[in-house]
Parts: structure tokens; sequence; C-alpha cells
């Protein structure tokens, strides 16, 4: 065997978890193809003599491929926000190995993808690389250009926003998260007089110009106007999850992981006081969001 076919065959080896890497990292399946294609193209041009470590090696280009990846889809935020795909998988069933990639997308969980897409790039790639991979804080920092305690310091960060470090106490997440799964459930089965049951009868709704057909925001007021305007979110509802929106449970709608819109939720008692649809890109930034349990 050649050399060129033995680095072929590692490589292909580690392919599986480059790809892994890749997308815990861009929570695309192309983009991560296009990350790992990126690695071998760099590696076929390298002379493998000068690399101990070849998974180190290749997870450090791939690192790097995808913080720069990151940091030009940050560079064009207008671009995160669209209408949702119609098919809400995370794989192309006509790709290579649908089902193991349906196990590594359910591992990931959407709802974590959505947390991690508000990391600053630099966040997510030691999150990403040390928490999920256990790779070393000393072989991260090169990738970021920081030191060994910095980058600590950025997991630590993305760790708390991930977990979400001013979480409301269970109690609290358990009765806001059993009224927000009814919403959820009420307006995907288009269920207006269980819709009645959750809202407070004086809700008041605020959308902002980039959720509404017009452009301009919008507000309604009262239970029956807002749990009409629940309906015709029933298509949306399909994709929508609960997560933590500002400490309280609020729904993420995000198919593939890419965040298309968020409700923050107000409550009194057992029922749902105010309701904040938040599209704009700016805003939605500016959210702090965590991943609920399933």
């Amino acid at each position: 065997m050649g050399e060129s076919d033995w680095l072929a065959e590692r490589f292909e080896r580690d392919r599986p978890y480059l790809r892994a890497v890749a997308f815990r990292m861009l929570g695309s399946w192309s983009e991560a193809d296009d990350a790992v294609q990126d690695s071998w193209l760099r590696l076929s041009s390298t002379d493998p003599n000068g690399i101990e470590n070849l998974r180190g090696w290749l997870t450090t280009v791939v690192g790097r491929v995808c913080l720069n990846m990151l940091r030009s889809r940050r560079s064009r935020p207008e671009e995160q926000l669209g209408e949702p795909e119609l098919e809400p998988t995370l794989w192309d069933p006509n790709g290579p190995d649908p089902e193991g990639e349906a196990v590594l997308a359910d591992s990931v969980g959407s709802a974590l993808l959505v947390v991690l897409d508000f990391l600053a790039p630099a966040e997510r790639l030691a999150f990403v690389l040390h928490d999920l991979f256990a790779v070393p804080f000393d072989e991260i920092a090169p990738i970021v250009g920081r030191s060994p305690s910095a980058v600590r310091q950025l997991a630590s960060r993305a760790r708390r926003r991930v977990q979400g470090a001013d979480r409301p106490s269970e109690a609290d997440v358990a009765r806001q998260r059993a009224i927000v799964d009814a919403f959820l459930v009420a307006s995907r089965q288009g269920d207006f007089h269980e819709l009645l049951q959750i809202l407070d009868p004086d809700i008041v709704l605020h959308a902002d110009g980039t959720a509404m057909p017009s452009g301009k925001p919008h507000e309604l007021t009262g239970a029956h106007r807002v749990a009409r305007s629940a309906l015709m979110f029933s298509d949306r509802a399909q994709f929508a999850q609960p997560a933590l929106v500002n400490g309280a449970v609020g729904i993420v709608v995000a198919p593939r992981g890419r965040l298309f819109l968020v409700l923050g939720f107000t409550f009194t008692k057992s029922k749902i006081a105010t309701i904040d649809v938040i599209a704009d890109s700016q805003r939605v930034r500016q959210l702090d969001l965590a991943v609920l349990d399933a």
C-alpha cells in the first residue's frame, strides 16, 4: 500500500468522528461535509511524516475550518432567519447511513443546536471540543489563538449559557413547562377551546415587525383574538419546542436546529399572561436561551 492510499484509509477511518465534530459546530450536515472535505484537501497536500497525532491534527484543522465558517455566518446575520424548511430532518435520507445520522442528530438535540447557535464562534468551539469531545484546553488554544486559561473561560461561559445559569426553580419550570406544552398541543391540533383555557382573558401578544407579513410591529389583546392567532401558528408549531427564554419557559421554532422564531411568555397563576413573538435577528441574539430536557 502506497503512502497516499494509507493516508486516505486513515482519513476515512476518522471521517465519522470529524463529521460529528463539524456537525455539532455548524448544525448542518452539508456544511459539516464541506468542512471535512476541506480538511482532507489540506491533509492531502501536507507531508504526513511531520504529523505525530493524525486525529488530533485533523481535529485542529476541522476546528479552524468550522470557526471560519461560523464567523462568516455571523457576519451575515440576515441569513440566519427565514422561512422554515419543509422537511424538519437533520439528515439527507438519500445520503450515506441515514439511520446512523438520525441517531447522531437525536443525541445532539435540536434544542442544544439552537442554544449553541447563540454562542460566539470561539465559545462554541471551546464548548464543543472540550465538553462534547474531551479535547484538552491546551490543544484548543492554538485553534482560537488564545491561552489555555482563556479557552477554559470561554468553555465555562458557554456552559453557563447552555445550562442556563439563572434557571428558575424546578417547581416553577415544571409548572411553566406544563402550560407551554399544553399551548403547543392545542396549537398543533387547532383546538380553539383548549387555547382559551390556557390563555389569561386579558392576555397581550406583541409581535415584532420581522414576524409580521406587513413588516410592522403588531399587538393583540384578549384571549379570543390571541387564540385565533395561535391557530394560524399551527404549521410552524410542528417545528416548535420548549426552551428557557430569559429565565422563563418559552418556545423556539427551529427547523434543522436553525432558529426561525422565539416566543417569550409571562405567566399568571396557571395561564399565559403575555406572549412576545421575536423574529428580528438582532433582538434574537440578545436573548438568553437555555436547553430544557425533553
